[in-house]
């Protein structure tokens, strides 16, 4: 969904951008004084149309996944298994006030990365 979402936004924006356009183009003919006091609900109408449209297809699905990862990374603890935005897989040694030290390979090399570097979680070692 999320490739076609940007996709249908660019269809909307350019067909809300041609009814606006057509919208404000001056009336041939006709009495006049009707036909223009339409036109400007009309383009009212459709950017409210395309606002909403932009709020269902875009803003409010980025707040949503936003979201889980925000309560994502406020879940983790020690001994969990995450991957930083960098690449970088380890295992959580501690935590201390936002940052976290992580444990990487057979090396155990420890690095401190800060809690909005997580990118994704894996299984917790605690579990098993």
């Amino acid at each position: 969904m999320r490739k076609y979402s940007r996709a249908i936004a660019i269809v909307l924006v350019l067909v809300m951008a041609l009814f606006t356009l057509t919208a404000c183009a001056p009336a041939t003919g006709g009495a006049g004084g009707t036909e223009e006091a339409g036109t400007g609900y009309s383009t009212i109408i459709i950017l409210v149309v395309l606002v909403v449209v932009f709020y269902f297809f875009l803003i409010r699905p980025e707040n949503k996944r936003k979201k889980q990862a925000a309560e994502m990374r406020s879940s983790l603890g020690v001994g969990d298994t995450i991957t930083t935005i960098g690449g970088i897989v380890g295992e959580i040694v501690s935590i201390d006030d936002g940052l976290y030290t992580i444990e990487t390979g057979e090396d155990q090399v420890r690095l401190q990365i800060t809690q909005w570097a997580i990118s994704t979680s894996g299984v917790s070692k605690n579990t098993k």
